[in-house]
């Protein structure tokens, strides 16, 4: 957790509240969560550490802000923890000298940027809320945060199930051909980790069904005006295919930018 917490208070919808972690407890919370779906549920390798503490931390949780769905229905801490995103700003990963992202894609046009940039990651949701309420409640969280700390791009990794990429020919190709960030934007993956995300001619896509095979978090990026960078990463540990996502705030829809600067000042 970052040292100083400024947060925009509690956004609540029914039973469903999204705000940032403020204790140590809710931390282990969002990280036991996300060893239950990234390691039980979709059969990442756990080290040494993971698999005796049921947890999933590396050295980026201790600068980073935990974004947190809590269902107060079960209770308003730690137990109530259904959703969480990790939420990197400029100034905390300069604590650790680099972005999560930078392990996999060569993100210099992102760090770069003429203004605020937000690295986004280790998103999951528990299997009994993945309805559209609770990822659209991480998405009004992450538009109130961005909106708070004057965020102008946000970036990360997003994953794709599975490590053969000629089974996800159809997604990847897809993206490569509708999605690809500008080139000032673009992230590309490190040399000795690049995929060639043209699976495929782009001529015999099907773009509707090709959309419609997305992870939900993929397209939530590209409903946000997101796009992908260059190349593919395969992430063993993890099993999955990675692709880099990047997000202008000032291409974000009118409609969420309503409704995030209400929900601030509300």
């Amino acid at each position: 957790m970052s040292e100083a917490v400024v947060g925009f208070g509690e956004l609540r919808s029914g039973n469903l509240g999204v705000r940032v972690a403020v204790s140590a407890a809710e931390i282990e919370a969002a990280q036991a969560l996300r060893y239950q779906v990234f390691y039980d549920e979709m059969g990442a390798i756990p080290d040494a550490a993971a698999t005796a503490s049921h947890r999933d931390s590396d050295a980026f949780d201790a600068v980073a802000d935990h974004l947190l769905v809590v269902d107060h229905s079960v209770g308003p801490g730690p137990e109530g923890v259904v959703a969480t995103y990790r939420l990197i700003r400029a100034e905390a990963a300069a604590k650790l000298g680099r972005f999560y992202s930078a392990d996999e894609y060569d993100i210099a046009p992102v760090v770069t940027f003429p203004g605020q940039v937000l690295e986004l990651g280790r998103s999951c949701v528990h299997p009994q809320y993945r309805g559209r309420a609770a990822m659209q409640m991480l998405w009004r969280g992450i538009a109130a945060y961005a909106f708070l700390h004057r965020i102008d791009l946000m970036f990360g990794c997003a994953s794709l199930p599975g490590t053969d990429p000629d089974a996800l020919a159809t997604e990847l190709t897809y993206l490569h051909a509708h999605h690809l960030a500008p080139a000032e934007i673009r992230p590309r993956a490190l040399p000795h980790r690049y995929i060639d995300m043209r699976r495929m001619d782009p001529a015999t896509l099907d773009a509707r069904r090709a959309l419609a095979q997305l992870p939900p978090l993929v397209k939530g990026y590209l409903r946000l005006g997101g796009f992908v960078g260059d190349g593919a990463v395969i992430d063993h540990q993890f099993n999955t295919t990675d692709v880099a996502v990047v997000v202008k705030t000032d291409l974000v829809t009118d409609k969420y930018i309503r409704h995030f600067a209400r929900d601030t000042v509300d």
